[in-house]
């Protein structure tokens, strides 16, 4: 094989990879009117088309009565063979879905769907802050060992559970700052960077004079996305 013809494969591969990465931001939600729910699964007509979307039990739980509006977040995961769309009820489903796919190794979108299947969030981060592998363990298709490297990826590697940490405790005082700075910090978490580089990065931003975090955690993101980049 030429070594033109080995650049033009790899042009079109990256091409092929941006695409689909490009395809996978474009979905961010689906409104319209539930026409069919099952435990795993949603078929949601907008404007005439209907997608099918994989969901949690969690969000099924929460669906309306068929025919009635409904809005479910979406994970638009784009492979070579085929494009799925996932559906969620609440903005914490869908982070923790990707937080798992992410940066835990070996856990693609059915195992990702099946922790939240088996697990509310808040149990499931209680569950990894107190290192309660068994309670994770017990998850359908999860078992020990993925239960013991969940546990240890998202607290060694990613670090995201000191800020779930300092987010809970954010939220116990009613302090709109620190409830601030830890939902941005959460948010730097979920688009990719680690605990420390997220939580150094906010915690410079909160010493510039006349800074106010209090205002919104959009803006300490933007901000420290500025920094990072």
């Amino acid at each position: 094989m030429t070594s033109a013809r080995v650049a033009s494969l790899e042009i079109k591969a990256l091409a092929s990879s941006l695409r689909r990465a490009f395809i996978s931001a474009m979905i961010a939600f689906l409104r319209g009117k539930l026409v069919e729910a099952m435990p795993h699964r949603a078929i949601v007509d907008v404007g005439g088309v209907g997608y099918l979307t994989n969901i949690p039990l969690t969000t099924f739980d929460r669906l309306p009565q068929q025919g009635g509006e409904v809005t479910l977040l979406t994970h638009h995961h784009v492979t070579e063979r085929e494009h799925t769309l996932f559906g969620f009820f609440t903005n914490d489903e869908r982070d923790l879905f990707r937080l798992l796919m992410d940066r835990v190794s070996g856990i693609g979108p059915k195992m990702a769907l099946s922790v939240l299947s088996g697990m509310p969030v808040a149990a499931f981060k209680d569950a990894v802050i107190r290192n309660d592998t068994a309670a994770l363990a017990r998850i359908k298709g999860v078992g020990k060992k993925t239960a013991e490297r969940i546990v240890l990826e998202l607290k060694d590697k990613v670090g995201v559970v000191d800020a779930w940490q300092a987010a809970q405790v954010a939220k116990g005082t009613h302090d709109p700052r620190q409830e601030a700075m830890s939902d941005a910090v959460l948010g730097l978490i979920a688009l990719g960077y680690k605990q420390s580089e997220a939580q150094k990065a906010i915690n410079d931003l909160v010493k510039v004079s006349g800074f106010d975090p209090a205002t919104s955690a959009d803006k300490l993101i933007r901000e420290a996305l500025r920094v990072l980049q």
